[in-house]
């Protein structure tokens, strides 16, 4: 009876999860009240998961990635990465994954998503590449990167502690290389394939080459001693990413040449999302023009706003020179917004007519809908708010990146990982500790490092409680020990086959630890029962844990959900096949690792 009702919970919230209108911290605290009512679990038990050493972990690994990003090191890493862009967005993306499956080969696979999640969803648009393509195949690297080496996964770690219990000697920090890193090289492969068959752009969504769905305008120009001047426009477009549309020398613009040499004060056009515009107040040796005008004042704290022109101002139709804009608002104009619709096939028409004075954004005649990105002392932006000429939209969150303290914030993650990859202590004291260090070095403040996505929290945690139920009920033993009637007809590969399906499936409710540790023993018996050395099935297992890229339920796969803007149906699309040909390969890879006879 409760080993039935276990099951049922399983099902529930498999159908939760799935149902896309239901927001998925709401499902996952759903199964955690149904586990306390079913009685499978006490309220201390299925709370457990919320504090758990992993969830706490994430949640750090989480808060640690926000103090990468706050001292510019995303950014960094992101522009290097840019210069495979050059080539195709299809180098660009096989470069990011090729440091992603290096990294995840010797850290958490999760720690290492987490780290590259930022630099991708930042460089997706330099590189004219959609998120939506790029954020499932990092996680699907990650997590085939962790079949490499043994501190790759703690699935790994927690596979070779089990195997000495029953008498076979620990996994060697090299031993699943001859068989994971060509699993994982045909993995990425795979991924990128199936990646345009079978999950096609959505309606409205921003594909490979296509604009921003709201592109700024502004002016942008080398700063004094810049490290630019003498070098080729190449360097700016595609070595930092910046979008420039136009160079002005004389009053007048020309299409930017990627060969051209820059000078000292150059003055460029720049046109591209808002990320790209605020992008270019981090850089060091090309900054906005407006930004150049606002007044450094330490007693002041600045504020990024956007306004629109609503249809009964008086400013439609005046530039921002007519109606003296910074002496009116005490404000600085640093990039504007026109609809498509109003901007009709001739985009810069009116920045063009309007260069010879040099000052292209102050005299552009504005138009109802035009959006403007507007920045100054946060007393005039709030004081805008009453303004009847202009709607405020709302605040522009923007802190600049914190460089000199880029190199404190690397090796503080850096230690971070090593220490709880090694096990030299708990990883949730480790993460804590370099959480704590993150904001003692003053890397990242309070507020930005605890703006972590929550969401992913809640549910790693309601599934880890789930997961405990299912092991509490004996329901993933009644499962696993049932495929052994069938598997007895198909030989040592069918049997290998069906138990590495079953670690498969039992990892969609657990985690790939419980579901590893649950198949392991019954591996192990039907490997005695055959008379077979039972080493390639546990290290089977192994490797079959860490390849369910069926759901979001993974850590890794949860950590880009979002971000993704994926449905629970996109990762059965894409991870069903993927699975299927990684099982396959290990089907016949491990045998020839490992043999099934003693030696």
């Amino acid at each position: 009876m409760v080993v039935t009702l276990a099951l049922g919970v399983v099902v529930v919230a498999i159908v939760l999860l799935s149902i896309d209108r239901i927001p998925t911290e709401v499902s996952s605290l759903a199964i955690v009240v149904m586990l306390v009512l079913s009685g499978l679990l006490t309220p201390q038990e299925a709370l457990s998961g919320f504090s758990s050493e992993t969830a706490i972990f994430i949640f750090t690994l989480l808060a640690l990635t926000q103090g990468l990003s706050a001292t510019g090191v995303m950014q960094i890493v992101g522009r290097r990465l840019l210069f495979f862009a050059r080539f195709s967005p299809q180098a660009f993306i096989l470069m990011l994954l090729v440091a992603v499956c290096g990294f995840s080969s010797v850290a958490s696979n999760t720690a290492v998503t987490a780290a590259f999640l930022p630099v991708a969803t930042a460089s997706s648009a330099q590189a004219k590449v959609s998120s939506r393509r790029l954020l499932m195949p990092l996680a699907f690297t990650s997590m085939l990167g962790g079949t490499i080496f043994l501190f790759g996964t703690s699935t790994n770690l927690v596979v070779s502690s089990a195997m000495e219990q029953w008498g076979l000697e620990r996994i060697g920090f090299t031993e699943l290389a001859p068989v994971g890193l060509p699993l994982a090289i045909i993995g990425i492969l795979a991924t990128l394939v199936l990646m345009r068959w079978l999950l096609p752009e959505r309606e409205g969504e921003q594909g490979a080459g296509a604009l921003p769905q709201r592109e700024y305008v502004t002016e942008a120009v080398l700063t004094p001693g810049s490290r630019l001047i003498g070098k080729e426009l190449r360097y700016v477009t595609e070595g930092l990413g910046v979008p420039v549309r136009g160079v002005v020398r004389d009053g007048v613009m020309r299409p930017p040449d990627p060969r051209e040499v820059l000078e000292a004060r150059e003055h460029l056009i720049i046109a591209g999302s808002l990320d790209d515009i605020l992008r270019v107040k981090d850089l060091r040796s090309i900054g906005l023009r407006a930004d150049l005008r606002i007044p450094e004042d330490p007693r002041q704290s600045h504020a990024l706003t956007e306004v629109s022109v609503p249809p009964t101002s008086a400013l439609a139709g005046r530039s921002l020179r007519d109606i003296r804009f910074a002496d009116r608002y005490g404000l600085v104009a640093m990039a504007i917004h026109r609809h498509p619709t109003l901007q009709g096939s001739h985009r810069h028409l009116d920045l063009m007519g309007s260069l010879a004075s040099g000052d292209a954004l102050k005299n552009i005649s504005l138009s109802v809908g035009d959006l403007l990105l507007v920045g100054g002392p946060e007393q005039r932006v709030r004081e805008l708010a009453r303004d009847e000429e202009l709607t405020v939209l709302g605040s522009v969150e923007y802190q600049r990146p914190r460089y000199r303290r880029a190199l404190l914030a690397v090796i503080i993650f850096a230690a971070t990982v090593i220490v709880a990859g090694l096990r030299l202590t708990s990883p949730a004291i480790a993460g804590l500790a370099g959480l704590v260090a993150m904001v003692a070095t003053g890397c990242v403040d309070t507020r930005t490092a605890f703006r972590v996505d929550w969401r992913v929290v809640i549910l790693i945690g309601a599934l880890l409680a789930l997961g405990q139920a299912v092991e509490k009920s004996g329901a993933g033993e009644v499962m696993a020990r049932a495929v052994l009637p069938v598997a007895g007809f198909v030989g040592p590969r069918g049997v290998l086959c069906v138990i590495m399906i079953a670690t498969v499936l039992l990892s969609i409710p657990m985690s790939n630890q419980a579901a590893a540790l649950i198949m392991l023993p019954v591996g192990i018996h039907a490997a005695m029962d055959m008379g077979l050395d039972p080493r390639a099935f546990a290290l089977g297992i192994c490797l079959a844990a860490s390849c369910s890229f069926l759901t979001p339920l993974e850590p890794s796969a949860a950590l880009v959900y979002g971000p993704g803007r994926y449905r629970f149906v996109d990762f059965l699309r894409v991870g069903t096949p993927l699975t299927v040909l990684m099982l396959v390969l290990l089907t016949f890879a491990v045998p020839l690792v490992w043999p099934f006879t003693r030696s």
